[in-house]
C-alpha cells in the first residue's frame, strides 16, 4: 500500500514515541512511504524552528525520507477548497503520488475527507486500517 504521511505525522514520528513513530516504522517496512518535497520543506522548518534540532539530525531525517518516494511539487494544488490553501498542494501531492492512504492530523485536511479523491485518514485510523 502507498502510503503518504503529511508533514504534521512526521514531526510527531520523530520527535515523540507514540503511534506516529510506530506508524513511520510500521510503514518503511511493510508498506511504500510517500511524502511530499512541499512537505520536506515543512518538516525542516519546523524541526529547525520549533524543536531546535541540529542541522545534522535534520539531514540524518530528511536522507531517510529521501529513500522513500518524495512527489515533487504539483503544478497546481487540489481544486477541492481547503481552508488552508498549503493543505490544497499537500492533498495534490498525495494524488499526485497515487497514494492509497493520506495520514494527517490536521482537521482541515480530515474535515474533506469525503470529497478527496483520496481516503483521508489521522493516524489512528490509518494503524486501525493496517493492522486489520
Amino acid at each position: 500500500m502507498k502510503i503518504f504521511l503529511d508533514t504534521n505525522v512526521l514531526v510527531s514520528a520523530y520527535t515523540a514515541r507514540g503511534i506516529c513513530a510506530d506508524l513511520l516504522r510500521y510503514i518503511l517496512t511493510e508498506h511504500d512511504l510517500l511524502t511530499g518535497e512541499i512537505n520536506l520543506l515543512e518538516l525542516r522548518r519546523v524541526l529547525k524552528g520549533r524543536f531546535h534540532a541540529s542541522g545534522e539530525i535534520i539531514e540524518t531525517i530528511e536522507a531517510e525520507l529521501r529513500d522513500a518516494t518524495i512527489i515533487q511539487k504539483p503544478a497546481k494544488p487540489s481544486p477541492i477548497p481547503v481552508r488552508d490553501p498549503d493543505d490544497g498542494w499537500v492533498l495534490a501531492s498525495a494524488v499526485d503520488g497515487q497514494a492509497d492512504l493520506l495520514v494527517t492530523g490536521d482537521q482541515d485536511l480530515l474535515a474533506i475527507a469525503d470529497q478527496a479523491p483520496v481516503a483521508i485518514v489521522d493516524p489512528r485510523g490509518c494503524w486501525d486500517r493496517l493492522r486489520r
